[in-house]
């Protein structure tokens, strides 16, 4: 009765028989997909943000016209910063003409607002 060597898992590492060693085009294929990825929550979590101050804007008291302007502005300042971030996140200048954007939540949030 001799016993046979129980088999080697798959998930452990074998010193006999290495991984080969990653191509570094799978791995710029990942960090694209990585950056991508971390850009669109970026952006979506500014845009939300955003989005949530210009309706807190809309129930502030009408004769509080400051507190409505303040709202907005600062909605329209966390979206281009947003904006820029995702930029620099992509290895971009962030001095671009996408900052524009960051302009529509304060003209989309005075028109709904103010006006």
């Amino acid at each position: 009765m001799t016993q046979q060597p129980a088999p080697r898992r798959r998930h452990l590492m074998d010193p006999n028989a290495p991984r080969k060693a990653p191509d570094p085009r799978d791995l710029e294929r990942l960090q694209r997909v990585q950056r991508r990825v971390i850009s669109v929550l970026a952006i979506t979590t500014v845009l939300h943000l955003a989005a949530g101050l210009v309706i807190a804007a809309d129930h502030v008291d009408p004769d509080r016209l400051d507190a409505r302007i303040g709202l907005n502005v600062i909605a329209s300042a966390f979206m281009t910063g947003g904006i820029a971030a995702t930029l620099l996140l992509n290895g971009r200048r962030w001095l671009s003409p996408w900052l524009l954007l960051g302009l529509v939540p304060c003209l989309v949030g005075l028109w709904w607002t103010v006006l």
